[in-house]
């Protein structure tokens, strides 16, 4: 089947792609013109495993190509995935859906027969309801289904979670578009992808109460983890102890420095004003909200009390700046508040990120980026590890407590163990866990 992408951005780029490795084929559209130019040049805008090398084969294999003329990448389209950007609005926190209701408008303009127009954009209630208004009244005579198929894709996991997914939700209740679908994603029939068909505004729905659930689980044992610090327990034990609950399950049990990214952040606010609007408000989500704004500047008060209760003049070192591991996406990273308020309070800051540094850079300044978590930790005064990149996991710490100026660790990923850490000497402190407070 011929697709078309409008957006060529994280799910757009990675949705084509995988799509064309189907066999479809796949034009991608993006008003970007640098961007189009640099995918036809086989340069890839973001980070993400396995992902230039499955487009690499696929525009080799002449099923993916990209391109800035939406009429040219609609025409003959058998379904058009609107994969463009839903920003929290300035000023109220509302998704932003400008970008999706101008590809409806030139959508609209392009389709030349009967055309299955899904969106791919996480988007509010309703949403599909306006496209379908907007391309009707655009364009009275035109032939289309407006389709709702949100994407649950990880960054850093997101081909694996497109081609083993749990499941695809689909909210159309219009036949001939429902036969569109199911035979776009056929080939994932073998692995017994569950093809779950709703109505489109249950289907918008669904995504954001995914993602709102997945939050409330972080926020929870971040708040366990805050109790633990205070009673003398551990939080990876509680976790271990609620996880085995099948009822419960592990995932998204691992206490940190709060929730980040493209999609959290934006979705709870979006779930929470959209209920407002309704009069219907999540007064659970508006929590998860508010706790995880507060803390990740808390986790810099944090650092700040492991040094005896001020950083002014102090060197600190950050290891991990994007808001995951495996990605270079630096969108609402716990990192930016994080030394943000260190350096409010005088701190200086020296950061090492595998990935993400050059994203940084458009967020952070007055940070010294280097090129390893060892030339972080030279002359620091505290080392704090804020992501959990693979590459963190096994430093040399002898190496590293005899570089520092203190032997001070603050781990919010708790990538190591409070005995460990003792036995070399490191004041170390942790999340829900003891802290180890004299070396």
């Amino acid at each position: 089947m011929r697709i078309a992408m409008i957006g060529a951005g994280y799910v757009g780029l990675v949705s084509g792609a995988c799509f064309a490795d189907f066999g479809h084929t796949v034009t991608c559209v993006d008003t970007h013109a640098g961007k189009i130019q640099a995918l036809k040049q086989g340069e890839i805008p973001i980070y993400e495993p396995g992902l230039a090398e499955l487009v690499a084969s696929n525009v080799k294999a002449e099923r993916l190509d990209f391109t800035t003329s939406l009429a040219e990448g609609v025409a003959d389209a058998d379904a058009v995935f609107i994969a463009v950007g839903t920003p929290s609005r300035r000023g109220d926190g509302h998704a932003d859906l400008s970008y999706v209701y101008q590809a409806a408008r030139d959508i609209a303009g392009a389709i030349s027969r009967y055309t299955v127009v899904v969106t791919k954009s996480t988007v509010p209630v309703g949403t599909g309801d306006e496209v379908e208004r907007i391309i009707r009244e655009t364009r009275a005579e035109a032939e289309f289904a407006v389709v709702s198929n949100p994407e649950f894709l990880r960054e850093g996991a997101a081909i694996t979670d497109f081609k083993r997914p749990d499941r695809i939700v689909v909210g159309t209740e219009d036949e001939r578009a429902r036969q569109v679908m199911t035979e776009l994603y056929r080939p994932l029939f073998l692995n017994q992808s569950p093809l779950l068909f709703t109505s489109r505004r249950t289907a918008e729905l669904t995504k954001y109460a995914a993602n709102a659930f997945l939050a409330t689980k972080i926020t929870f044992i971040n708040e366990i983890a805050d109790l633990c610090e205070q009673v003398g327990g551990n939080v990876q034990d509680v976790a271990r102890g609620i996880g085995l609950d099948n009822r419960i399950g592990s995932k998204f049990l691992h206490a940190g420095p709060g929730y980040g990214g493209s999609c959290f952040p934006k979705d709870t606010l979006a779930l929470m004003k959209t209920a407002q609007d309704y009069g219907a408000p999540v007064r659970i989500v508006e929590t998860v909200v508010a706790v995880n704004d507060q803390r990740k500047r808390a986790m810099a008060r944090k650092v700040t009390e492991a040094l005896g209760g001020s950083v002014r003049g102090k060197t600190v070192g950050v290891l991990g700046l994007t808001f995951k591991p495996n990605t270079d996406d630096m969108r609402d990273a716990p990192s930016i508040a994080i030394i943000t308020a260190l350096q409010d309070g005088g701190a200086v800051i020296k950061a090492h990120d595998p990935e993400g540094i050059e994203q940084a850079k458009l967020v952070l300044d007055n940070v010294t980026y280097v090129d390893n978590p060892y030339h972080a930790a030279e002359g620091a005064d505290a080392l704090v590890i804020v992501t959990e990149w693979d590459a963190f996991r096994a430093l040399d710490l002898k190496r590293i407590h005899g570089m520092m100026a203190q032997p001070v660790v603050i781990d919010l990923r708790n990538i190591y163990r409070p005995d460990e850490m003792e036995s070399l000497g490191f004041r170390y402190s942790s999340i829900g866990r003891r802290t180890v407070a004299d070396a």
